[in-house]
């Protein structure tokens, strides 16, 4: 039978795969759209809310300046999905931004863009399922009391199918995104269509008034508060660079099929995006930072949450908030933003491999799992999600401010390495059609360096005291952690490699046994060590209650077992400390000889066993490994109860397809 772990792991994860059907799980262009740009596409939901939001604080007057803003972030998609084109052709293993920071400015550059997208990836989850949790509470209020349980929950979910495997999860995830994309363009044709032939729709809260709290603003602040806006209206890109890490993903020819698939996603975030915007102003929408700014809020504004601005567009353009329509798009868009935090689950696993490959960050994470997916990353990246959810309490609001600050420190890195490694490739160019296209992709990546470097000053200096500054914080401490994993890594490296020294054989080789009770495990212990034939071979046991000392030495002469039993005292009844002193002694009068003590040990076959049986064992085992010269060899025993377990149908670990364990 198997154990209940077992039997639940294999319900949630399903069968394990072999190694060569890795290629099986290469996805086509429609399953790595939703796989890799459900986050870019699920971000219009509230990407237009975070610019009304901001330009709120200053009243219903700045409202007519949300256009320009929504245009200048269009301008910015444009311009960095024009950039990954170029990315995802030139460097197809899947490096993306830190393969290109790494190759073309040096390792220090590479270490800062991996730790801006690890951070960006962690955020990308919390937030994503935060936002569509706030859809989910937009439709049916009285869940707003479990916002923190719904969110973790959802993470959960997300991390069950994701350890299932890519292709799986792509095939879960591909409805909701394409339904989310066909509801956000009907929404987007039906409302407009009403709009021309003058029946425009009406947001609920189209007659509210905005208490501004930003009021009289010169020039200056006039202008920090619309790149404050436009800052916040930036989140429509992030998620943007998750095709130029996972192009080993794609099908061949890998570079061709994810530019396409870079090129759908930017096409369609556009048409969302503005489509979305323009909405919002003809529909009069007004949503407030502070729900009691909302000057004829129908409500407590203390308590009860404000309607997303999807969902009262969809409401005003569907006839209320009981129509199909609604719930269908507050469904899809609430379905949307909790998958999209899939890009970051298949991101984070893949960057966290590359850079446990290059000794960055702990081996465990390059392991794959039963799935083929690198399970080990997945489950960290779900963990540190949900507790920033537990820690901000699931407030979109709150965690979107340490948004963006690692998503354009990558894009800018990136798109300065691009402008180098065109600059290399001209050097080599032979053709004037070949120059021609490096001169294109020159102008572009540059272009997009200089404009993603001027807003994430932009986005530093705006958001900085919202609580970016804990991003801030984070990078560089992600980098001196990467940095210092690395040295170790190096560390060790140089200590283990072979030379002659350690090549050399002991001079004489002492066994010791320890012994606490004539029986079995003791005579297959005593054997083991004599086939070994060692130099001298030891009995040892500690005293530590004389009548049982004694007994032991009678049954030794009885058995007439041909080798000395030393007693070693112990008037504090210690174990382990005797041990340590005899095998030191041993090793001091000839430091070239090795001692190999033999532990006897049980072998239990269920959990509570091990709390009863070989704990002192376990304990010196741990002291002796630290001792130079001293091999510790454990000696099993099954006990009948281990005899239960099935061992062909063992529990795999991760790891175990790689080494090709059967």
């Amino acid at each position: 039978m198997r154990s209940p772990t077992s039997v639940l792991k294999r319900l949630v994860l399903g069968r394990p795969f072999r190694s060569d059907q890795l290629h099986q799980e290469l996805l086509p262009k429609r399953l790595a759209l939703p796989i890799f740009a459900s986050d870019p596409l699920s971000s219009v939901t509230y990407a237009t809310q975070e610019i009304l939001l901001v330009l709120s604080l200053g009243g219903i007057a700045l409202l007519h300046l949300t256009p320009w803003v929504a245009l200048a972030v269009v301008v910015l998609l444009i311009v960095v999905v024009l950039s990954y084109r170029q990315v995802v052709q030139a460097y197809p293993s899947g490096g993306g931004s830190y393969e290109v920071a790494s190759h073309n400015l040096g390792p220090t550059a590479g270490l800062v863009v991996a730790g801006a997208l690890l951070v960006d990836y962690v955020l990308t989850v919390a937030v994503s399922v935060a936002a569509g949790v706030d859809n989910i509470i937009s439709a049916v209020p009285e869940l707003n009391s479990y916002r923190v349980l719904i969110n973790i929950v959802c993470i959960a979910l997300l991390t069950a199918m994701n350890l299932r495997g890519v292709r799986e999860s792509g095939r879960a995830f591909a409805v909701p995104t394409y339904a989310f994309v066909a509801g956000v363009l009907i929404m987007v044709a039906v409302g407009l269509i009403q709009a021309v032939l003058g029946h425009a729709p009406v947001a609920e809260s189209a007659h509210y008034d905005i208490h501004a709290e930003q009021v009289g603003l010169s020039s200056l602040a006039l202008l920090f508060l619309l790149l404050r806006a436009f800052s916040s209206g930036c989140t429509a890109l992030t998620g943007a660079e998750a095709i130029s890490n996972g192009v080993p993903a794609f099908r061949k020819p890998k570079g061709r099929n994810a530019a396409r698939t870079m090129s759908a996603m930017g096409i369609l975030s556009i048409i969302m995006f503005s489509g979305i915007t323009v909405l919002a102003l003809v529909s009069q929408v007004k949503i407030a930072e502070n729900t009691c700014d909302l000057v004829g809020f129908a409500g407590n504004c203390e308590t009860d949450a404000q309607r997303t601005v999807i969902a009262q567009i969809a409401a005003a353009v569907f006839g209320g908030d009981h129509s199909v329509g609604f719930y269908y798009l507050q469904a899809t868009a609430a379905l949307i933003l909790i998958l999209a935090a899939n890009t970051a689950f298949n991101g984070f696993p893949l960057l966290g491999s590359i850079l446990a490959q290059h000794r960055y960050l702990p081996r465990q994470l390059h392991t794959r799992g039963d799935r083929l997916t690198f399970s080990n990353g997945i489950i960290l990246l779900a963990l540190v999600a949900a507790l920033l959810i537990y820690v901000f309490a699931g407030s979109t609001t709150k965690l979107i401010q340490l948004y963006i600050i690692g998503v354009f420190t990558s894009f800018t890195l990136c798109q300065a390495g691009m402008v180098r490694h065109w600059n290399r490739e001209l050097q080599t160019a032979t053709t004037s059609a070949e120059r021609r296209r490096i001169h294109r992709g020159r102008v572009i990546n540059g272009f997009g360096a200089c404009f993603t470097g001027v807003v994430l000053v932009v986005v530093l200096i705006t958001k900085f005291g919202h609580g970016a500054y804990l991003v801030v914080i984070a990078i560089p401490v992600l980098f001196g952690i990467m940095v210092a994993i690395r040295r170790h890594y190096q560390r060790v490296r140089e200590e283990l490699t072979p030379d002659e020294a350690s090549a050399l054989l002991p001079s004489r080789v002492h066994a010791v046994v320890l012994i606490s009770t004539l029986h079995k495990p003791t005579q297959r212990a005593m054997s083991f060590a004599k086939a070994a034939r060692p130099d001298t071979l030891t009995a040892i046991t500690i005293n530590v209650d004389d009548a049982e000392t004694r007994e032991l030495q009678r049954q030794w002469e009885k058995y007439g077992i041909k080798a000395p039993l030393k007693v070693l005292e112990s008037p504090y009844r210690e174990i382990t400390r005797p041990v340590l002193n005899y095998v030191k002694n041993l090793r001091r009068d000839s430091p070239r000889d090795v001692v190999c003590v033999y532990i006897p040990e049980y072998v239990v076959g269920h959990w509570w066993e091990n709390l009863l049986h070989n704990q002192s064992a376990l304990r010196l085992k741990g002291r002796l490994l630290f001792e130079p010269g001293v091999m510790v060899t454990s000696v099993p025993w099954q006990l009948r109860s281990s005899d239960r377990r099935d061992l062909e149908r063992a529990d795999r670990v991760p790891g175990d397809v790689r080494r090709g364990i059967p």
